[in-house]
């Protein structure tokens, strides 16, 4: 007897095994009519379509390469505004305009990548189809979780840099109108990354150094994490003073950078050839949570 498939399958396929993290199937082998067996994998099926188009680094027709470029200018913007040198130079106001500036690319990238992920199936065009996907919600997606925590971790940090311009006049308000969103921020995108950390190794944990995809969940990962401690040393005490200045520039430069090198990556990740054995294919697969294409 057929296993059921988390995906829904063309006539004649069969499930034969799959993996993934929990709930979350992030892998299936199928078996096609024909006895043949292919790989599907959530996110090759999602970032490296059968026929790429454009060039490795210019293919502004396709999302992939808009959400690597929007990623890597938001993240020169972060590196930028931690240094010191560059903070003395521009002045504070400026500097955090261009925190506020790069938390904008950030956050467009970000509704980009929902959008690839909304739109893994594209097999029927048209609006109405298009604003199905965006609205549904899919929780059994490891990768829909992922790209709706990192967007709202973005938005968090538009709010944080937003506030951050304006001369706050107590400590109390800097924790209350920087800071709190500066921790949720970064909160979403540790929680966003792991995710799509699990979803790279069908599992908490598996060292792939080799494959491009599985560097480029580890550079953001890492990068959460560094966000993270320059959130945490951020903190304002009574006297004004950040808990560790050193640390807060520190994290964020190191951050921006796993992050910048991250968003490259995404660029060769989105035309590279298939160097595991994993076929990639046409067939109108989706998971089975995503909203079926509307009548008519």
């Amino acid at each position: 007897m057929a296993q059921q498939s988390y995906l829904r399958l063309p006539t004649g396929w069969e499930k034969v095994s799959h993996r993934g993290l929990g709930p979350f199937v992030t892998a299936e082998l199928l078996r096609r009519p024909d006895g043949t067996t292919v790989l599907w994998e959530s996110r090759r099926h999602r970032k490296r379509p059968s026929r790429p188009k454009g060039s490795t680094w210019w293919a502004p027709a396709t999302l992939g390469w808009w959400i690597g470029g929007l990623f890597a200018v938001g993240s020169i913007c972060f590196a930028l505004g931690a240094l010191p040198a560059f903070a003395d130079a521009v002045g504070a106001r400026d500097d955090s305009v261009t925190y506020f500036v790069g938390s904008w690319f950030f956050t467009t990238a970000a509704a980009l990548s929902y959008c690839q992920v909304a739109w893994v199936e594209r097999t029927r065009p048209g609006l109405r189809h298009a604003v199905a996907q965006l609205v549904h919600l899919q929780f059994r997606r490891i990768d829909w979780l992922a790209a709706i925590i990192q967007l709202v971790g973005t938005v968090l940090f538009n709010l944080s840099t937003g506030h951050a311009i304006a001369a706050a006049t107590t400590a109390a308000s800097v924790n209350q109108l920087v800071w709190r969103p500066d921790v949720y921020g970064s909160i979403c995108f540790l929680v966003s990354s792991w995710l799509s950390w699990a979803e790279v190794c069908h599992g908490a944990w598996r060292w792939q150094p080799r494959q491009l995809s599985w560097r480029i969940a580890f550079a953001n990962l890492a990068g959460s994490v560094a966000f993270g401690v320059s959130a945490v040393a951020s903190k304002v005490a009574p006297n004004g003073d950040l808990r560790s200045l050193a640390l807060t520039n520190l994290g964020t430069f190191v951050g921006a950078l796993c992050f910048l090198v991250g968003a490259l990556w995404l660029l060769p990740e989105r035309t590279e050839g298939d160097a595991t054995g994993t076929i990639g294919f046409d067939a109108p697969l989706s998971p089975a949570g995503s909203p079926p294409p509307p009548a008519g």
